[in-house]
């Protein structure tokens, strides 16, 4: 077997990126990602569903291809395609046939495209793209093609990806045809996402927030827009107290599916629903409000990719397919129209769930099961069968992780957890990791990660348990959290890590903890509240509440759903200075690697340099690693190089701390 590197696990993962199915429901088209160079490609490929036959590569490229659409009639395929190597190209789309041929270029709009949907007579696609001029910049040099100034009015003119949100993302409508001119559909200061055409061809439903600032108080709804007028009518479909989001008509047009929240103070941190109404104009119904769980969500996972993760899928005109979270896994549920959910496959199957999409009566799935990697699996008579091989297979090459699922002792009740060791560790006492995912509201599942691997081949168990404020456990653990960010999740990590220091499964000696984002937070909290840690690493914390309230792109939002509070009292200021691990600085003696994207603007680098130059000026050791280019979810989607020297950072640093003890 092979040696399992960060720089060869890298390079030898495959990512099944998104997949859909053809009409017949014969066939699925999927998406891989391999690491080439440094970049990644992504190529389409089509296999049977139904497991006969090979599978067969459709494009190919220094490109990334991938939000594949299959035309009504099963005969074509429309694509987003990137070129790589050249920084001035943009996406556009694509069509090609199915049973082969070369791919042709559809669009060739100056800002590109960003997905693509068929008509449902197979002669036109919707697209979503932007449209507009800049939303703030005054004149510029020419010359320099630099701005003169950009003058800022709303809240919401950046965000993690693309930095500043120079141009809004439109709906627009081209006929597939070679030389067809694209139409604009939608205008206006908002962003149109996730269309869904009427089955009769005359409308496409989108959500969108057209509200005064989305940053400031962000509700998503369900609008529909006319295709056949030279100036469409934009009318509302869907109105909820909290978000609509991912509409779906049923195959005879008469309902339409959705996920959403109706709820009034966005501090109720309610779970997304699966939702139905009867069109024209019936009254939306909750068809999982019994189930109290989300629908949507999925555990955290690099060895699984998501496209669409929470469009429901209909089945047939009297049931639909949705994506459950519970206990950490992420389980497909039939709901049909009368309010009856049932899990599809056994609910204890160790399962992360990704896509789900119907056709022709059948089902299919992206999921990884069982710690392997996502693939493509077909949903018969409550039970999966694989259909896509290369997703996991690239992990064949190097030694199995053991993953366990734990019950731990904690203070409100138990601590759901999976542990992830060496092969063949058994119940030796060995470093342990403890690994704090984000959110709060994220779960750990059976999905598995890189970062998991690559620990666990270096020796090290890796204790990732979903404390209070996890998802996929009911909205009771979920409030459990709540604002107390620093009390009730430290309480709860650390007791899990003592129950499994009580079983003999962790060196109390050799205990390291790491995190991104909420994680990266909490990380960087316990090593101010106790010394038990030998060493830390942070990714993309925060590190005071105070500043990030105003530097993160969503932060206002984010605090107030948080309960976390704001700056603009007395008392709002003492209680993010309270949650804040700055505060503690003093009280740090735990060595610090902090890793940061630097251009992060969820939790921004000019948050996290705080906690930085506080433990330089006292002495502390720390060490501070800048990632050019890179944003939030660096670790699943930077430079390949870059997740290369990433992880090795990451071993190299418990190595040094705790090995050496």
């Amino acid at each position: 077997m092979a040696v399992p590197t960060p720089d060869a696990l890298v390079r030898a993962q495959v990512a099944l990126e998104s997949f859909c199915l053809t009409p017949d429901s014969a066939a699925v088209v999927y998406a891989l990602g391999r690491v080439r160079g440094d970049e990644q490609e992504s190529h389409l490929w089509l296999r049977p569903l139904g497991g006969a036959g090979r599978a067969r590569q459709l494009t190919r490229g220094r490109v990334r291809d991938g939000s594949a659409a299959i035309s009504p009639d099963g005969r074509r395929i429309a694509f987003v395609r990137s070129p790589i190597g050249d920084k001035e190209a943009v996406a556009q789309a694509w069509v090609m046939p199915l049973d082969g041929g070369e791919p042709w270029r559809l669009t060739s709009l100056k800002h590109g495209v960003g997905s693509v949907r068929w008509s449902p007579d197979g002669g036109s696609l919707a697209l979503l793209a932007q449209a507009g001029d800049h939303r703030f910049i005054i004149g510029e040099d020419k010359k320099e093609r630099t701005p003169v100034a950009r003058r800022i009015t709303r809240l919401d003119f950046r965000d993690d990806e693309s930095g500043h949100v120079m141009r809004r993302s439109h709906l627009w409508l081209v006929a597939v045809r070679e030389g067809a001119r694209p139409r604009q559909l939608t205008s206006g200061d908002y962003d149109v996402l996730h269309p869904a055409w009427s089955r009769d061809g005359r409308s496409i439903a989108f959500a969108a927030d057209r509200g005064p600032d989305a940053t400031i108080a962000p509700r998503l709804q369900l609008w529909s827009v006319g295709t056949a007028a030279a100036r469409p009518r934009v009318r509302e479909l869907v109105s909820l107290a909290g978000d609509a989001d991912w509409p779906a008509y049923s195959p005879d047009g008469r309902h339409l599916a959705f996920v959403g929240t109706d709820i009034a103070d966005p501090a109720d941190d309610v779970a997304p629903a699966a939702w139905v109404m009867q069109l024209p104009s019936g009254v939306p119904r909750n068809l999982t409000a019994a189930l109290d769980r989300p629908v949507g969500d999925w555990a955290w996972s690099d060895l699984l990719h998501a496209e669409e993760v929470a469009a429901p899928a209909w089945i047939d005109n009297g049931a639909l397919a949705v994506i459950v979270g519970d206990r950490g896994r992420g389980v497909p549920y039939r709901l049909t129209l009368d309010g009856e959910a049932t899990p599809m496959i056994d609910p204890a199957t160790r399962i992360s769930s990704a896509g789900i999409r119907a056709a022709a009566g059948r089902a299919a799935i992206s999921a990884a099961v069982d710690g392997r990697a996502g693939e493509v699996w077909a949903l018969e008579g409550n039970r999966l069968r694989q259909v896509t091989r290369e997703g996991s297979g690239w992990q064949r090459r190097f030694p199995a992780v053991e993953l366990v699922e734990l019950a731990l002792k904690g203070p409100a009740g138990p601590i759901h957890a999976w542990m992830a060791s060496p092969p063949a560790a058994g119940r030796r006492r060995l470093p342990t990791i403890l690994h704090i995912h984000g959110g709060p509201t994220g779960a750990w599942g059976p999905g598995g990660t890189l970062d998991a691997m690559a620990l666990c081949h270096a020796g090290y168990r890796v204790l990732m348990p979903n404390i209070r404020g996890s998802t996929t456990f009911g909205a009771k653990w979920v409030k459990g959290l709540s604002s107390s960010w620093g009390s009730a999740d430290a309480a709860d990590a650390l007791a899990a890590v003592d129950d499994v220091v009580a079983r003999g499964l962790a060196d109390p000696k050799r205990l390291g903890v790491m995190g991104l984002s909420y994680g990266g937070f909490l990380s960087q909290w316990l090593i101010g509240v106790t010394d038990r840690f030998a060493a830390a690493c942070a990714e993309n914390g925060v590190a005071n509440q105070a500043s990030a309230w105003a530097n993160s792109y969503f932060g206002v939002h984010y605090n107030r759903r948080a309960g976390l509070g704001d700056p603009l009292t007395d008392e709002g200021m003492d209680r993010l200075w309270r949650a804040s691990p700055l505060r503690n600085a003093s009280k740090i003696h735990t060595p610090l690697l902090m890793l940061q994207a630097e251009e992060d603007r969820v939790c921004p680098a000019s948050d996290n340099e705080q906690l930085f130059t506080a433990l330089k000026v006292l002495g502390r050791e720390v060490e501070l690693i800048l990632y050019p280019e890179e944003h939030h979810e660096m670790k699943n989607s930077g430079r390949a190089d870059r997740r290369i020297d990433r992880i090795e950072r990451i071993l190299a640093w418990f190595d040094r701390h705790l090995r050496q003890r």
